[in-house]
């Protein structure tokens, strides 16, 4: 499981600096201002939950526990719903939705807390 979350945090990191570049040169200019801050803000985010996923791995490596892999779903579904709402969004223009912006961010939180309990309950080494 290490792996695998390994591999998907160096993905969507990999996919947040691309998408930051195209936002930068692509999109600025073409999409109104506040368009654009929202798509930076999908960017961040993802970013940031890249990095998650990576100490998700460490973790993993480290402890076994069951809310260290919920995490890592938790975080790869709701970088998926958090940030492509809001990159969809800002491409589109369609305001109903950052609607669904919220549960991808819920989601993010419950990442945040799966990895705090299963870091405490992670036991013994491995």
């Amino acid at each position: 499981m290490d792996r695998l979350f390994f591999t998907l945090g160096s993905v969507s990191a990999f996919f947040g600096v691309a998408l930051g570049a195209f936002a930068a040169h692509a999109l600025k200019g073409r999409v109104d201002a506040d368009l654009l801050v929202i798509f930076e803000t999908g960017v961040r985010y993802q970013m940031y939950h890249a990095f998650a996923l990576l100490a998700v791995a460490w973790a993993c490596a480290r402890w076994s526990a069951v809310g260290l892999k919920a995490s890592g779903w938790l975080f790869v579904a709701g970088t998926i719903i958090f940030s492509g709402s809001l990159y969809a969004l800002s491409l589109s223009g369609v305001r109903w939705l950052g609607a669904i912006t919220p549960l991808g961010g819920l989601m993010l939180l419950a990442g945040w807390l799966c990895l705090a309990r299963g870091s405490w309950r992670g036991g013994k080494l491995q």
